[in-house]
């Protein structure tokens, strides 16, 4: 029972990780029917700017209070870097057909991910993440569990982030003119709202939460790598798929899904299909499973239209 209760803590911060990634991508989604394939990318600049953050102004310190300005160097490195690449790359091919920004989002991915292996000093190899006092340290002991730390901060991270997407989305004008565009761009714009800025909007919200979400990684692996978008971010959109493209919630459930079918495929699959290295594979099984059942997603593919 202990096995299963811890397996079912490492899902829940794995999960919550995929989750803050997987909301970029339906917020986009649900805005302007775009699947970003960059936003891995993304969630992996947050993370290198967090280390610039602290090796430009705290480097040697570990004191809780540099968390936070580290957590909001990543999140303008990466609300940068998403501004400008809807700016630049996706806001001219908006009419095209939709091959065209799918390859521009592939391109775009493998061109970050070549600027910080190349530009970024050492980051042809792993770098370390500094570890903060409180987040990171032994791990915390609860009847035969052992938390880390830093899935505290993650699913913390996790919460408070929806909470407060959720009274954007529903509690502010800014939030009811996404709707509005989700909904009916063409009749949104007649109403007087600007749809270009509500699109640069869902990509900054996107771009926020995936920087974190990368802050949480580095604190969870002790070490960030330029290559740690690729893989973190197709799991995100899976999970973003399996919840309901388009759906916030369905994205948070499906981050959540997916990382604890992926922590229990790795302790309780027995022979050879188990353990670590299948657990990729038994997660798009799932999906696949999914999605002949419920092509939908499990709570449904919609629009933006509540958290």
């Amino acid at each position: 029972m202990t096995d299963f209760l811890q397996q079912i803590v490492n899902g829940l911060t794995l999960g919550s990780l995929y989750a803050l990634i997987a909301v970029g991508y339906t917020v986009v989604y649900g805005i302007v029917q775009l699947i970003n394939f960059a936003h891995g990318e993304v969630f992996m600049i947050g993370a290198f700017g967090a280390l610039a953050t602290w090796t430009v102004l705290f480097k040697g310190q570990t004191g809780l209070w540099v968390l936070p300005v580290m957590v909001l160097g990543a999140v303008a490195v990466s609300v940068l870097t998403a501004v400008v690449m809807e700016r630049i790359a996706y806001r001219p091919l908006r009419g095209a057909p939709r091959l065209a920004p799918l390859i521009t989002a592939i391109g775009i991915s493998v061109f970050l991910q070549e600027a910080v292996r190349l530009f970024y000093p050492g980051a042809k190899s792993k770098l370390s993440f500094p570890e903060i006092q409180v987040v990171t340290g032994p791990g915390l002991s609860f009847g035969g569990l052992n938390i880390q730390r830093a899935a505290v901060f993650t699913v913390g991270a996790l919460v408070l982030s929806a909470a407060l997407l959720w009274f954007f989305v529903n509690r502010t004008r800014l939030g009811q003119g996404m709707q509005a565009v989700s909904q009916d761009p063409d009749t949104a714009q007649l109403m007087g709202i600007n749809v270009n800025r509500i699109i640069v909007i869902a990509f900054a919200l996107g771009a926020a939460l995936a920087a974190i979400g990368g802050v949480a990684q580095g604190l969870l692996n002790s070490n960030i790598d330029f290559r740690m978008g690729f893989l973190a971010g197709l799991k995100a959109f899976t999970a973003a798929v399996l919840g309901g493209i388009g759906n916030i919630q369905g994205a948070i459930v499906g981050g959540l899904t997916l990382g604890i079918a992926e922590s229990m495929a790795t302790q309780f699959i027995p022979g050879q299909f188990g353990g670590s290295a299948w657990k990729d594979v038994w997660a798009f099984v799932l999906l696949i499973l999914v999605l002949v059942f419920r092509p939908q997603g499990l709570l449904g593919a919609r629009v933006v239209d509540r958290a």
